[in-house]
């Protein structure tokens, strides 16, 4: 999950000519998901952008409150093109949420936003619509957040097949050497052969991770 969030000192979504959004003072995200986004992407930039300082406190330090913290509102806005990928010169957007499953988990993250802070100060554009976004960005201040790598891909049958993998040749070789070792140490010692068979021991043991 990406997000870009913009202190503004106002912001509104148009849709067909009619406004259907506007706040104040506050922030702006534009919010992109991906298709192994899942709740815990969710609750994680919800965590994150309600929390990022970026503005000021009662005596003009810079960067020391949040927006919950100065009851700022919150305009958000789905913007599939975040999650874009370039080939040549042509955007690619196969990394997005389709939208069929992206509009039920944009509203569990504006719910997941209304539940952590004010109901009323979350605000949000028209899923799926063509949107004018007006934003009068304060400083100006933009920043990107991106949610870890989701747990998600390590479940995809393919990565967790290859992790399987390995992981059973770490095991092997783990096996593997202590066995060779203790070959070694109880086998009886003659002068050419032992010397050269110890050197090739040595060398596969450095070769081992």
């Amino acid at each position: 999950m990406k997000a870009v969030v913009q202190r503004v000192t106002r912001a509104s979504v148009t849709v067909g000519g009619e406004q259907v959004s506007a706040i104040g003072r506050g922030l702006c995200v534009l919010l992109g998901i991906s298709l192994e986004d899942s709740q815990k992407e969710v609750e994680h930039m919800v965590r994150k952008i309600l929390n990022l300082r970026v503005f000021e406190d009662d005596s003009g330090k810079h960067w020391s409150k949040s927006v919950m913290d100065k009851q700022f509102e919150v305009l958000c806005v789905s913007q599939f093109t975040l999650q874009c990928v370039l080939k040549g010169s042509k955007p690619d957007f196969h990394l997005a949420m389709p939208a069929e499953q992206a509009e039920g988990f944009y509203n569990s993250f504006l719910e997941q936003l209304r539940k952590t802070y004010r109901p009323e100060l979350i605000k949000d554009g028209k899923f799926g619509a063509y949107m004018q976004v007006h934003i009068q960005n304060d400083g100006p201040v933009t920043i990107e957040l991106e949610s870890p790598a989701p747990s998600a891909a390590i479940s995809d049958p393919k990565q967790l097949s290859k992790l399987e993998k390995q992981q059973q040749r770490k095991e092997k070789i783990r096996a593997k050497g202590p066995s060779e070792s203790s070959k070694e140490r109880t086998a009886p010692r003659k002068e050419d052969c032992s010397a050269s068979s110890g050197a090739e021991g040595d060398v596969s043991s450095e070769r081992e991770p």
